[in-house]
């Protein structure tokens, strides 16, 4: 983890967005790297770490704010609910038959809904980059995080596709069957 000035600590793989100002022309070896909470940049006589999007520019352009506070918001939800599906997943495998029988529902569920949060997510950073006029420039293009969040939700799509078609389609576990709880007669002993 990198180091911000404030004391505040940024993940390295948050860069959505990579900047090369006249990249094909005459690279002068600009860069800036937008990620979902802070910006960095090795421009001369500008922070290399800062909060992004900065205050000062939110109220300039507070819809660009929202819609990427929104995006922010989103993806740190969708880790929080990816750890609760891995705990559900664990749980539902470590159990027995009938927690199997029953957990795949659930965890199917949770994947689907992680898979829908990121696509949002990534359907507004979309049109943010289609639309804003911050990317309008030439040389903006969406970086390793882009292809990483795309691959993840499609693997999380397609995960609880599987989950769900072998679950309706593999014949059941055999292991052993339930005493029927209807038939037991009670005894007592005559002692």
């Amino acid at each position: 983890m990198d180091q911000l000035r404030s004391g505040e600590y940024r993940c390295p793989f948050v860069a959505i967005f990579e900047y090369f100002p006249n990249r094909r022309q005459n690279n002068d070896g600009r860069k800036m790297s937008y990620g979902l909470h802070s910006r960095y940049s090795n421009v001369p006589n500008e922070p290399e770490y800062e909060q992004f999007p900065s205050r000062q520019y939110c109220r300039t352009d507070e819809t660009f704010c929202n819609m990427w506070r929104t995006v922010g918001f989103f993806i740190s939800f969708d880790v929080a609910v990816e750890l609760c599906t891995l705990v559900s997943f664990v749980v539902i495998i470590s159990g027995g038959v009938q927690r199997r029988a029953a957990g795949w529902q659930i965890v199917s569920s949770l994947l689907l809904f992680c898979a829908f949060v990121q696509c949002v997510g990534m359907s507004i950073v979309a049109y943010i980059f289609d639309h804003h006029d911050r990317f309008s420039l030439p040389g903006h293009y969406l970086d390793a995080s882009w292809s990483l969040c795309t691959a993840s939700w499609v693997t999380l799509f397609l995960t609880s596709l599987g989950m769900v078609a072998s679950a309706l389609y593999l014949p059941p576990e055999g292991d052993y069957e339930l005493i029927p709880e209807d038939n037991l007669e009670i005894v007592q002993d005559e002692q």
